[in-house]
């Protein structure tokens, strides 16, 4: 029995995070997922997501298995967990062999209550022996749109996670901010849910203030902006090269701003981070790298320098604003050249399957990969040189590797910690005839030798702190040992390091034979195309309320208007204007200036009854303007 299985939800939630009630269907959610239903919840950025599933896992015996594609988040979360005295453990792309048999152990045979789980461990060896000696009481998907096909995020590890329900007897717990009905679906179907269960909150997020303006000089709507909304701010443009651009600018005019990449260091990345949610920082203007799981409260404001590609990205990310509930502008600026850009985006987004399999064959030949052979590979790749080697224009390169990773050929990731790397060059027999300085030299590759193999053929990933016990010596001396031996030219030595990586699902397969699926292939096309015509729609829209046009978009018909975005606001004024030009004609031409009150209520309060007090405010205005006299008795 779990230590809070005989507590309520409610009680669970007021012991470790201090809420005496639920937010808007949490509840529901909780209760789902302790009935043992698989469920899909569908809740607003900000909406409170982590309690959903944290709560019913405390309440059952055994150990949750979250699995997230934010690392940040990831550890920001087991921190917290910690923090609150509830055991928590995770597994990233970036741990060794080593340390991941540690923490996998850990889970199987201690008390924890949660294993984070990043989505490409899943189909390691190592993952599947351990998660079978798991008690799982949950399976959790954060961002579960991730394994739909027609989310605009679709990541292929995520189809993994329906495999590990034929291992572990557990209900799912899904989660996602962003989900049309058909993804919706989709997402059900990909994690065999065996009832549907979807559980949505409102989309309404009545405290943010959703703005667009159209403007030429961008840089200078941009300073108005940071000049006139005081607080916590957010700045996205598409480019590495112009978050560094912009924020040198927003200081230079003596604003307190940085910049977020990708391609920073992840120290870097880090302490930016921190210092951003400190209030150190007050802007950050980055790429869409950041933001994602940083639950700050004080936002108000979130500024899109450039247009989104879909409104599924656009409204994840401008609900990082105000999540205190108190009010926040979420302002996208555009002009002319955006919608060029855009339409640009489109042509080479999708490029030809022809050249997708170019692509595909270029990749194996820049690494030397011969046919029938590669499977499992992980390769340090940088696209811009690759582009160099073979005259080859970035994003139509880019893209076709993102079709190559939706068709499960390869992986691309950013941002991943490498594996020491070793390749003997010699043949075996002719390692016992060279002399080694260093008896040390001797043990260390027979250690690799016994304990990996492929070493004779290509250069394979080690485990540092594993192979340095087993021949006694520190990490910094086995470093040095690898290197002497690659002074000899008896190894190939590749150091660890951190960069983009390529993952090879399979061997290299030969012309012809590459699988693209080119009814597929089309559908995505199609879909994709009608995502961004919906961002194209959004920012010309001139008489549809801004959050009513998103929220129908998600499959939320007929919300009301918001009565604070710019079309709302516009409408608003358009309407005061018609109402006052009536007034005075009414005042001073109908009635030549002699009238009560009582005629301004018989003929205006009618036309005004959404707001009854509308005509009094706007005839005392133009009274204390002078413009008509003041009513009779």
């Amino acid at each position: 029995m779990g230590i809070y299985e005989n507590m309520t939800p409610l009680a669970v939630l007021s012991e470790h995070w201090g809420y005496d009630s639920f937010r808007p269907c949490q509840e529901d959610i909780v209760n789902a997922a302790l009935d043992g239903r698989d469920v899909l919840a569908i809740l607003p950025t900000g909406g409170g997501k982590s309690v959903c599933f944290q709560v019913p896992a405390l309440m059952r015996e055994g150990i949750a298995i979250v699995v997230t594609p934010l690392i940040a988040l990831m550890k920001d979360q087991v921190q917290n967990l910690n923090e609150r005295g509830i055991k928590a453990l995770c597994v990233n792309a970036g741990m060794g062999r080593r340390e991941v048999e540690l923490t996998l152990n850990n889970a199987a045979y201690g008390d924890f209550k949660f294993l984070y789980v990043s989505p490409e461990r899943l189909s390691t060896r190592v993952f599947q022996n351990y998660v079978q000696e798991m008690n799982v009481n949950f399976i959790v998907v954060d961002e579960a749109h991730c394994i739909s096909q027609w989310g605009y995020d679709f990541r292929p590890d995520y189809l993994q996670i329906g495999k590990i329900r034929d291992m572990v007897d557990a209900p799912v717990i899904a989660l996602t901010a962003t989900a049309t009905p058909q993804v919706a679906e989709d997402i059900m179907e990909k994690l065999r849910f065996q009832e549907k269960t979807l559980i949505k909150s409102g989309f309404e997020r009545p405290n943010l203030s959703y703005i667009v303006r159209k403007v030429e000089d961008k840089s200078g709507q941009l300073l108005n902006i940071c000049s006139s909304v005081p607080g916590t701010g957010v700045v996205y443009v598409r480019s590495r090269k112009k978050t560094e651009e912009l924020s040198a600018f927003l200081r230079a005019q003596g604003h307190s701003a940085s910049f977020y990449h990708a391609g920073l260091g992840s120290d870097s990345r880090a302490d930016r981070q921190e210092k951003w949610k400190k209030g150190e920082i007050r802007i950050m203007v980055c790429t869409n790298a950041f933001g994602m799981g940083i639950d700050k409260p004080d936002v108000r404001f979130v500024v899109h320098f450039d247009v989104p590609d879909s409104p599924e990205a656009y409204f994840q990310e401008a609900g990082r604003g105000g999540r205190d509930g108190k009010r926040s502008f979420a302002v996208m600026l555009w002009n002319s050249t955006d919608i060029k850009r855009m339409k640009q985006i489109a042509t080479v987004s999708f490029p030809s399957l022809e050249y997708i399999e170019d692509i595909y064959h270029k990749v194996h030949s820049a690494y030397e990969i011969p046919y029938d052979t590669g499977a499992g590979r992980q390769l340090k790749f940088n696209l811009e040189e690759f582009c160099r080697k073979y005259g080859l224009q970035r994003s139509s390169a880019y893209y076709a590797l993102t079709y190559l990773e939706r068709t499960d050929h390869l992986t691309l990731s950013e941002d991943v910690d490498i594996s020491t790397k070793v390749q003997i060059r010699l043949e075996r027999n002719e390692l016992y005839d060279i002399e080694f300085p260093d008896p040390k030299m001797i043990l260390l590759l027979e250690t690799l030798m016994r304990k990996y193999t492929g070493l004779f053929s290509y250069p394979v990933p080690i485990d540092e702190d594993y192979i340095a016990g087993r021949i006694g010596v520190t990490v910094p001396m086995l470093r040095q040992l690898l290197y002497n031996l690659a002074l000899e030219h008896v190894i190939k030595y590749i150091p660890s390091d951190h960069a983009t990586v390529l993952f090879l699902h399979h061997d290299r397969l030969r012309p012809k034979n590459l699988n693209l699926d080119p009814e597929r292939y089309q559908m995505l096309k199609d879909s994709s195309d009608t995502r961004m015509q919906k961002m194209l729609d959004y920012i010309t829209e001139e008489d549809t309320c801004r959050s009513a046009y998103l929220l129908d978009y998600f499959g939320q018909k007929e919300s009301a208007d918001c009565g604070t975005c710019d079309v709302c606001r516009s409408s608003k004024k358009s309407s005061d204007t018609t109402l006052k030009e009536a007034l005075v004609k009414f005042v001073n031409d109908e009635m030549s200036g002699s009238y009560t009150l009582e005629d301004v209520a018989r003929r205006f309060g009618s036309q005004t009854s959404s707001d009854s007090d509308t005509y009094i405010r706007l005839l005392r205005r133009l009274i204390d303007e002078g413009t008509v006299p003041a009513p009779g008795l």
